[in-house]
Order: structure tokens, then sequence, then C-alpha cells
């Protein structure tokens, strides 16, 4: 058969709507959480004493924020407010023991749930601590309400933390590997006898710890909490961020073929840190700097796979932390006497538990090489935001009484405007507000509780109003609230208004 001009313009016009349709593809989205990462402690934002290659190349070939926020310095509150597009403290939102019920209304709107209207396959992998079932869980059975009921497809979980009772992990809201002839009891109250308890048998751990930690020992390791049965079901700590990448990455592989989104979030770099002995002494900071080496391979793992299926370019890819970073959170590592000159929060003050700065101000980075441009952005951004601006790329309608602290900066998050939030919340044991270079803090008074001076943290609090100008004072050193009172009374009027 002879082809002519006319058969080629005649296919051309059969071929268009699928090259439109290849155009238009969905990107698939990827959200890295990282726990306990501060904005210091990657490569690109000025790391000491440890690389981090894998996230130094996202940060090479997309957008690298430098004033992007957790919504809360804590990590049940700033997972709740990525979720839910609403502000922790509206739920009163705390940082949740092992067997606490689920604190998310399986009726409320969610992230998840609007990316499944937009036809998304979602998944989330990983550490969850937004609580499991409605109260007194019993764990040798499906627990829910859990993430299917807040909008996951697919869950694979540390249910709560790793320092936390119970030490399974749980797939599609049942325990892995369970044997019903040795079911799992937990107590968050009464001790139980089963795992001998830490404060009882020091000489069986691998690190110790302080006295909040000596419930259960577990792989060597004291947790929060009692707990006897499910030895079949034990993860072990240092095979921890294998599981969880072989399945992140499993998911990735089934649902290639399909827009899908996928809630990564990683357990290190959160205490008990315990590094597999592939990343022992890749760092010159101990355990904290060897678990920073094997998150970013773990980040490696699913950037890898997204290559091989082919998706990368197409795929907005968020990496981020859920609040800042802490040393000492209870467990004897010797962070704070290996740190060297590493500086976890960057120039900023703060850590976890506080208001200051390095508390909510995250390494954030967006990868979408179709659609996003390498470069940096100092745009005032929060994680309470994605909601909304996920919604607005993808054509989605935001009602009135959902996502209801969510505003759509998507042009924020992909590079098209330096224009972020007028205004941002920080959310921790008082309240902080950002004005673009602007910080208030709400005065507190009160004393600074004894576990939180425990961990060597300054959380903020003070008699008096703070103001600090973060553009000549990063550090927050220098309290100029007397010196600017219409700032000030700008900022509290606008606090009082979220806060209300």
């Amino acid at each position: 058969m002879k082809i002519t001009l006319i058969h080629i313009i005649f296919l051309g016009f059969l071929l268009m709507p699928l090259v439109a349709s290849c155009q238009d593809k969905k990107p698939n989205i990827v959200i890295i959480y990282v726990d306990d990462l501060g904005y210091g402690d990657i490569g690109v934002n000025g790391a000491i004493g440890v690389k981090t290659p894998n996230v130094d190349e996202l940060a090479k070939n997309g957008l690298n924020f430098t004033d992007a926020h957790s919504a809360a310095a804590t990590c049940t509150p700033s997972r709740y407010s990525l979720l839910t597009g609403s502000y922790a403290f509206r739920n009163k939102a705390q940082i949740l023991e092992g067997d606490a019920p689920l604190i998310i209304n399986p009726k409320m709107a969610t992230l998840p749930k609007m990316l499944q209207k937009a036809g998304y396959k979602t998944g989330v992998v990983g550490k969850w601590h937004l609580g499991l079932g409605k109260g007194k869980i019993d764990w040798n059975k499906r627990i829910g309400p859990g993430p299917e009921e807040v909008g996951f497809d697919y869950s694979f979980l540390i249910p709560a933390t790793g320092d936390r009772v119970p030490c399974v992990f749980m797939e599609n809201q049942k325990v892995v590997n369970l044997d019903k002839n040795d079911p799992i009891t937990v107590s968050y109250g009464a001790r139980i006898e089963g795992y001998p308890w830490g404060f009882q048998h020091p000489e069986l751990l691998k690190q110790h710890t302080d006295p909040y930690h000596q419930g259960a020992i577990i792989n060597g390791i004291s947790r929060i909490g009692y707990m006897k049965g499910g030895k079949n079901a034990l993860w072990v700590d240092e095979k921890i961020p294998f599981v969880l990448s072989k399945k992140a990455t499993d998911f990735i592989n089934k649902e290639k073929d399909n827009p899908f989104f996928l809630y990564f979030s990683l357990h290190d770099i959160h205490q008990p840190r315990t590094a597999n002995i592939k990343f022992v002494e890749s760092s010159s900071m101990g355990p904290r700097g060897d678990v920073i080496a094997q998150m970013d391979w773990c980040v490696g793992q699913i950037t890898k796979t997204l290559k091989s299926q082919n998706l990368l370019e197409n795929t907005l890819l968020i990496f981020t932390s859920d609040n800042g970073p802490i040393l000492d959170d209870g467990y004897v590592d010797y962070a704070r006497e290996l740190v060297g000159n590493h500086k976890p929060g960057g120039k900023y003050r703060g850590s976890k538990y506080s208001v200051y700065e390095a508390g909510t101000r995250m390494p954030t980075i967006v990868h979408w090489p179709k659609k996003v441009k390498a470069g940096k952005s100092d745009a005032l951004i929060s994680q309470v935001d994605l909601y909304a601006s996920l919604a607005k790329l993808l054509h989605q309608t935001v009602n009135k009484n959902e996502a209801v602290d969510s505003k759509n900066v998507l042009n924020a998050w992909l590079g098209k405007s330096k224009k972020g939030r007028k205004f941002l919340l920080e959310e921790a044991y008082t309240y902080g507000l950002r004005m673009g270079k602007w910080k208030y803090i709400q005065p507190k008074n009160k004393p600074v509780p004894n576990w939180i001076v425990q961990k060597f943290v300054n959380p903020g609090f003070s008699k008096q109003v703070q103001l600090f100008d973060l553009e000549k004072d990063p550090s927050e050193k220098i309290n100029i609230s007397k010196d600017f009172p219409k700032i000030v009374k700008k900022m509290e009027k606008e606090l009082a208004r979220i806060l209300k």
C-alpha cells in the first residue's frame, strides 16, 4: 500500500488525542516525610560530618526551599495538619501513645481522600502515629478505623513510633506475621508480665535511656509501654529501613500504570537510632549521623525505582520533615557529644518541641522535572497548604468546611512565584507567627516542664512578647518587640484571629 500525505495527516489526527493525553497525564505524587530531620541536616543545606548524595541530587535538579515549615514542632500535630489541611490545635492533637485511638475523624475530608477523588491510588508506608481504632485496641484483629478509613488504599505501618510498643508492622491494618497462638497484649498503664522491663534489666540494653523509655525490652531496646506476645511479629530495628523501602518501592511498581500518591513516612532519624551495619560509621557523628546516611539511602531507593519505571520525570516528589532536630530525646547515643561543628538546625535557633525557627523550618525540596525548574526559593510556605495547593493542581474543589486552614499557594510550591503565605502559624508548646521577615512569639508565663529541660531544649517560653527580624537576626537572639509596637499589635491581632 502506498503511503500518501493524506494518510499521514489522517494518522496524525488519530494520534492527537493520545499525544494530548500523554501530555496531560496526572503527575504521580510522592511525599517523603522524614522524622526529626533538621534544616541543616542535609548536605545541600550545610551538613558537616555526613553526606546525603541522594537528597542533594534532588535539590540539584529540583527546587530547594529555605523558608518552608511543618505546621508544628512535634510529630503527631504536624502529620495531622499535613493530611487534613487543618491546624492540630483545632483537634487538640498532641503526641500520642501507641494505643491511642485514631485522631482523624473518618468522616473528615483528607488529602488522600481528595486524591482518590482525583483518580489516584493512595498508599502510606512507614510511621503512622495518628492513632488507630476507637480505643482499647485488640492487636490480634484488623484494627479500624485507620488509614483506609481516612483515604489510603494501601498501608504498611509502624503503628506509632519506634520507641513505643507494640514493636510490630501492620499491613492493611493487621499485624504482620502474627501467630494466633501468641496473641499481643499492650499496656500503657499497668505493668504487664511479658517482655522484660528496662528499669529491671539494664544489662539487656544496647542503649541506656531516661526513665520514660524503660518499659518493654525488644531487640535490646527498652520502649515506652509494656507488651507481651507477638514474638514472630516483632520488628528488628536495624532492618526497618530495608523493610519500609521495599514496601514503598513495591507500591510504586504495582501502581506504575495509575496515577498514585505515596506518603512515605520514614522512621529515621527518630530515636532509638540503630543504624544497620551497612551505615554504621558512615558519619563522624555516631548513630545520629549514621541514620541520616541511612535515611538518604532510602530516598535513593525511591528515586531509583521511579527512574527505572520511567516515572521520575512526571512525579511530583516532595522531600521534607515533620519537625525540627533533637539530639537527646531519651536514648543515650551521644548525639550531643559527637555533633562537632555540625548544626542540625542550620543557622536557626530551636529544635523539636521549640517555637523558635528550627522547630518548624524544615529541609524541603520539590522535584518534578517536567514542571519545576531547578533552583532555590525563599517563599514562606507551610505543609498545611499542600491540601489546597494539590487540589488546585488537580482541579479538585475544596469545600468551605474542609481543609479549613489550607491555602492554595501552588505557584509558590512549583517555583512559579516567590509569594507564599502572608502569615504562617508555628505551633509548639506556645505559638509563633511569621509575617515576612518578622517572627512573633506569644508570651507564656509558665515554667518549662522538666521533661523538656531534660532534653536540653529551649521551648521559647517568655513572660514578654517576643519579636525578631529574621533577616538581621536569624538566630532569634535580639527581642525588638518594644521597638516595633505596630508590628506586634498587627501580629497579635492575626494570631488571635487564627486561634479563635
